[in-house]
């Protein structure tokens, strides 16, 4: 069984969630792991002292939610491209972090399918993934590069946006 289609899970909603002091009581019992493994990348000493010129962002332009494959997948094509083409004269951050659980009610369907599971309209569900919820201006990345490299930055950027849902908008900052 595979992961359902993101528009399942695009909408930002406020979760549905019972937290009690009794463990057998509250609604969410374990938490899936999150998927993302790094969230710092490159030359960190270097953009820490301000060796970078450039700071490029990411942004979503409309609240929305992103699941952590998501979050993942992006990740390692910008850090495998960074990496190629830049060697270590960069600095790539993951800004987001998920923390809404996703749950699923799973529908069992009949062999012929004429007819569907009913009852439990408004159940809990079971807990399928994590993701990170972001308002409109939310950064999803951050990449500090000097001013040869934008170019090139820009490129990756165009390969990434596909895999992340709706629209993003990219920002390039100079550092004072």
């Amino acid at each position: 069984m595979g992961l359902r289609k993101a528009v399942c899970y695009r909408t930002v909603k406020r979760a549905y969630s019972r937290k009690s002091k009794k463990k057998t009581k509250s609604y969410i019992k374990t938490i899936p792991q999150m998927k993302i493994a790094k969230f710092v990348m490159g030359d960190i000493a270097k953009y820490n002292r301000g060796g970078f010129s450039y700071r490029i962002f990411i942004i979503v332009k409309k609240p929305i939610q992103i699941r952590d494959n998501a979050i993942e997948s992006c990740r390692q094509l910008l850090h495998r491209h960074l990496e190629k083409n830049l060697k270590k004269d960069y600095y790539m951050r993951v800004n987001v972090y998920p923390h809404h659980v996703l749950r699923e009610n799973k529908m069992l369907t009949g062999a012929g399918a004429d007819r569907m599971q009913t009852g439990m309209q408004h159940s809990f569900g079971k807990p399928v993934g994590i993701a990170a919820q972001l308002h409109a201006g939310s950064k999803i990345f951050t990449i500090g590069c000097n001013e040869k490299d934008i170019p090139i930055v820009r490129q990756i950027i165009k390969k990434m946006k596909p895999k992340l849902p709706k629209e993003k908008a990219v920002i390039v900052e100079k550092i004072q």
